[in-house]
């Protein structure tokens, strides 16, 4: 009987490991390069790879889509992912705005339990707990399928919620937010103040 050297099944296990990265990022679109942010509107800059910038949407609009992306804090950073947003208004309450927050800092303190970081800003909370220390890199997705939204951070769920049942009594905010349910819509960075890069964004329709 032949026998196989361990750095066989190593390298096996390597293959086996590089292929199906590669099939989880089947049908993905880059949305910037790593020279430029072709695509979305002034203000958001690329260099290196590194994406940062705010108020800005990507000149397509999309449905249903899984988004991926890292992004790194700083201390005190605050931004926002724009989904299924209308353009000049307020991504927030005209679609829907996902926090970028780095909760820990001071001024954050008094926080609305919908305000952390993933958070469907005054519609659903976010479970907490899944930030990296700041400055550490940290990995996002987003499914968006009808009035089904997922958040995934650093591969733990976050949000898992049915907007639609979620605000059919009201939103958590006593708030109106007009574009919650549209199908479509624009995706923006939208900054806050900033203290957040991005990296590595990427996006796969969904039919």
């Amino acid at each position: 009987m032949k026998r196989f050297h361990l750095s066989v099944y190593t390298s096996l296990f390597t293959a086996l490991l590089s292929l199906s990265a590669a099939s989880a990022e089947e049908g993905f679109m880059p949305l910037h390069t790593d020279a430029d942010a072709s695509g979305w509107d002034k203000g958001v800059h690329v260099k290196d790879g590194l994406v940062t910038g705010g108020g800005r949407y990507h000149a397509k609009q999309f449905s249903d889509f899984v988004l991926r992306f890292d992004f790194r804090l700083t201390a005190g950073a605050n931004s926002g992912i724009g989904i299924r947003a209308a353009r000049g208004g307020n991504a927030a309450f005209d679609g829907m705005e996902l926090q970028v927050l780095e909760n820990t800092a001071r001024k954050y303190k008094k926080l609305e339990k919908w305000q952390y970081h993933g958070s469907i800003y005054g519609v659903v909370a976010a479970k907490r707990g899944a930030l990296k220390p700041v400055g550490e890199w940290n990995t996002e997705e987003v499914i968006a399928k009808g009035n089904h939204i997922v958040v995934k951070v650093n591969g733990q769920v976050i949000v898992d919620a049915d907007i639609a049942e979620a605000s059919k009594d009201g939103t958590i905010d006593g708030k109106k937010h007009p574009g919650l349910l549209r199908k479509e819509g624009y995706l923006g960075i939208l900054g806050h103040g900033g203290g957040v890069e991005f990296r590595k964004m990427r996006i796969k329709e969904l039919k």
